[in-house]
Parts: C-alpha cells; structure tokens; sequence
C-alpha cells in the first residue's frame, strides 16, 4: 500500500455567525463562496462535484478547490503531520501549531493559485477549508476550552491572513463507526494508507462532537447522512444540500 494522497438561537448565533460567514451574494440568490465539511467518507468530494454541476448548468461561472492543496510546497508540513513524521498521535502537534500548518498551506494557495480565481467567479466551491481546523484541532482540547480556540482560528485565519469567509458551511453528518467502515473499504481498494486522524477513532469522536458544537454555535448547515441507520442515496443528499443553497 502506498501513503494516501488527496487531491448559527438566533441572536447569539448570528455574531458568532459574522466571525466566520462572509455576505457575498451572486444577485441575492446564491452564497459566493460555500464550504463542504465532514468526516472522510461521508462523501464531500462528491456533494461538492455535484453542487459545482448544478450551478454551472445555471450558466454561473463556479470554481471548485479542495484542501489541503496536496502535492504543493505550500502543503509540506501538512503531509509531514497526517503522514505521521511528528508523532504517531494527532496530538504529538498540539491544537495551534496544526492549524496554523494548514492555515499557512490555505493563504499560500491563496496568494499564488486561488485569489484571482476566487475574485472572479461567480461561485467558488471549497470541499474542506478553514472549518476543517475547527474539527479536527478542537478535539485536542478541553470543551471548555472550545470556544476560546474558536475565536482565535477564526481571527487568525480571516482576520489577520485575510483569507474569505464562507456565505455558507454544510456539515455532512456521518456516525463515527459508519465513516471508519466507508473509509476502510475506501482505502482498501485505492490501496491507499489512514493518515493519523483517520486511524484515531477517539480522535474522530471528538471531532464529531466539534463540530456538532460548531454547527450550533455558528449555524453551520447540517446534513445527515443517515436515515435510520441506513445511507441515504447521493441524489437525496445533494437536494437536501441544493435546498439550503438559497434558490
């Protein structure tokens, strides 16, 4: 096998909303820029691909990225930390030092490959971006903790690296057991190797949790993908999306 390579209670929330969610608009009907988060293997590459589909087939001129940018230079540390070269553990790299890995791979990108892009479509797409940190790096942390490294990243990322805030954020949410099944069989046919975070189910548990924190606080979409226990088709999933998008 080879290692893996891969391409808001509405007054209080609506503040803790402006810290992350921009107000573009493409003619007041559509987000300028929206975020597809989750666990691996609840489909956020394919929900993203379909959404692009979707809103190019309305003639808007759309930009899809995903993140990390691996295989760039700007991705190193992030490759070296999944890949395990600081420490077996998630927490071998403690909650800033990793986001701020990811955060500098996300404004390098931005300054080199993704701004003009971004400044001229119509609507751009990131599966996975600055949200993702908020997952995975409050894990690592006490809950009572959450809030206060919420406000940095938030801060560090928009704030002083000035990179653009998401009009929207879908969370696809997917139980724990169920993304480490979908991710094996996933891996096992690639022949591809779990980076740290995905071969630590405490770790994802956590994040789970975080990100549920995250969806109340900040009014993240959340999209289940479960029904009864059972997955629910890709087409159910996307309209599910498609019906939050604004039109």
């Amino acid at each position: 096998m080879v290692p893996r390579q891969r391409g808001l209670v509405a007054s209080s929330q609506e503040g803790h909303r402006s810290q992350i969610c921009g107000t573009g608009a493409v003619g007041d009907q559509v987000a300028k820029m929206m975020a597809i988060e989750g666990l691996d293997g609840s489909g956020k590459e394919t929900q993203t691909r379909l959404l692009e589909s979707r809103l190019r087939e309305l003639g808007l001129d759309v930009v899809s990225l995903s993140f990390p940018r691996y295989g760039q230079t700007s991705a190193v540390l992030v490759e070296e930390y999944l890949g395990g070269s600081f420490g077996a553990s998630p927490k071998s790299v403690n909650a800033y030092g990793a986001s701020s890995f990811f955060a500098m791979d996300r404004f390098a990108s931005y300054l080199r490959e993704w701004k003009k892009l971004y400044e001229r479509c119509d609507v751009f797409l990131a599966d996975r971006y600055v949200m993702s940190n908020a997952i995975h790096q409050c894990s690592k942390l006490p809950c009572e903790e959450w809030d206060g490294f919420l406000e940095w990243l938030f801060d560090f990322e928009f704030g002083k690296l000035g990179l653009p805030k998401p009009d929207k954020v879908f969370y696809l949410h997917l139980p724990v057991k169920e993304s480490q099944r979908l991710l094996a069989q996933r891996c096992q046919s690639d022949g591809l190797l779990m980076d740290i975070h995905e071969r630590d189910v405490e770790h994802l548990r956590k994040s789970q949790a975080a990100a549920e924190h995250c969806c109340g606080r900040y009014g993240w979409e959340q999209v289940e993908c479960l029904d009864n226990g059972k997955l629910r088709r890709i087409e159910d999933i996307h309209e599910d999306i498609w019906e939050r998008v604004g039109f």
